[in-house]
């Protein structure tokens, strides 16, 4: 009843702890898995509907979505491109961490099919939720420090994605 919540709001840290206290017999590790997978695919659904929820079915974004450059245009490119490779973008935003949440919420906004969405999402929960768990497994007396390194990884990635298209778009223009 404890793990589920928690591991909806910090999925990574909680996996980790939950893993190491079923390596030490508190919980079941079918269970754990089980439990953070579920927990996992239920925060990414609520990110998936405030995406749906922020730009209504009408294609405007709200005002203050405009003043972040978000315009009737690049909206129409968003979905194009999640209509095109929605299925990638989903995977490599999940499996990258740090850009799940942006990823998540531009599938929403993007109006991607929710069948597609929850199947692609699903299928790549399932083998990060189960790196966290064999993390924890093996690591979990020292998951202090597996969150640090999460965090490095993390920002690091970002930075990388950041670099990436800032790239990307120069070459483009």
């Amino acid at each position: 009843m404890l793990l589920t919540p928690l591991a909806v709001i910090e999925g990574p840290v909680v996996t980790v702890i939950a893993a190491y206290m079923a390596r030490l017999d508190y919980f079941s590790l079918s269970a754990v898995c089980v439990m953070v997978i579920l927990a996992d695919l239920v925060g990414d659904i609520g990110f998936y509907a405030l995406g749906r929820w922020v730009v209504k079915s009408g294609g405007t974004p709200p005002r203050w979505l405009a003043r972040l450059g978000l315009n009737p245009a690049r909206l129409q490119r968003i979905v194009d491109v999640f209509d095109s490779r929605g299925g990638r973008i989903l995977t490599f935003g999940k499996l990258t961490h740090s850009a799940g949440a942006a990823i998540l919420v531009a599938a929403g906004i993007a109006r991607m099919q929710f069948s597609t969405f929850m199947f692609y999402n699903t299928l790549a929960t399932i083998p990060k939720s189960l790196v966290f768990v064999t993390i924890g497994w093996v690591f979990g007396h020292i998951a202090g420090e597996v969150n640090h390194w999460l965090g490095y990884v993390s920002l690091g990635l970002l930075i990388v994605i950041v670099i990436g298209c800032f790239c990307w778009v120069k070459v483009k223009r």
